[in-house]
């Protein structure tokens, strides 16, 4: 039948780790209810799956859980949703005339596979090449955490990731590389543990080899305190 065809598509696409804009797909209407409207909701549905799995909502340990998951998704892994959350990122003249590429690498990647709702956990290396204006350190941190508080792919989120800050910047010479692990792979399906997913957007003078191999170089670095 057309109709199990179509969910096998489905399936093999969330399998095959596709995914289809580099936009988070969100409907028009996704910020009309207010967050705690959406925990009401999303306490309902998450103590429905629970009771449909088995479980006995009565129990001490399990009963606070419906809340519990409803206030994490609306607040925590999935607040990059939330355009308030957005990180407003500050930038200031290069007054120092520093003209070499700056690094950020090893910032922690906390995100959420939208195809099984499942932890993608990894490490994101930043760079960009000042073109009068610099950005504050953390806020390279932040732009990383926003965008990965919410379902993703590991290609979008490295698409966006760079968007914003050649936005923020105003240049095109941004880089960005993620390595991270997907509970998708390591617990479910196939469930191997050791591999893990690059993923890399090249702006601007990144494009060029000699730029990109230097970027690389610099990720390479073992850095210790």
């Amino acid at each position: 039948m057309k109709i199990d065809s179509d969910f096998n598509d489905i399936d093999a696409l969330g399998d095959d780790h596709i995914g289809t804009s580099s936009d988070t797909p969100l409907r028009e209407d996704a910020f009309e209810l207010s967050n705690s409207e959406k925990i009401d909701i999303i306490k309902g549905d998450v103590k429905h799956i629970l009771e449909t799995l088995g479980l006995d909502l009565n129990d001490d340990s399990l009963k606070g859980t419906p809340n519990r998951v409803a206030k994490m998704f609306v607040n925590e892994i999935f607040g990059g949703l939330d355009p308030n959350k957005k990180p407003s990122a500050s930038t200031f003249d290069n007054k120092y005339k520093y003209g070499e590429m700056l690094v950020e690498k090893n910032i922690t990647v906390y995100s959420t596979c939208e195809h099984h709702l499942l932890p993608i956990v990894g490490r994101a290396h930043i760079a960009y090449i000042s073109n009068g204006t610099v950005v504050g350190l953390s806020k390279m941190n932040r732009i990383v955490d926003y965008y990965a508080k919410r379902p993703q792919v590991q290609e979008r989120l490295t698409i966006q990731i760079v968007k914003e800050l050649q936005r923020v910047l105003n240049t095109e010479d941004v880089a960005c590389v993620i390595d991270a692990k997907h509970l998708c792979v390591n617990s479910r399906g196939i469930r191997d543990i050791e591999s893990s997913t690059v993923t890399s957007e090249f702006g601007g003078k990144f494009k060029e080899k000699e730029t990109r191999r230097e970027l690389l170089d610099y990720i390479q670095l073992d850095t210790q305190f």
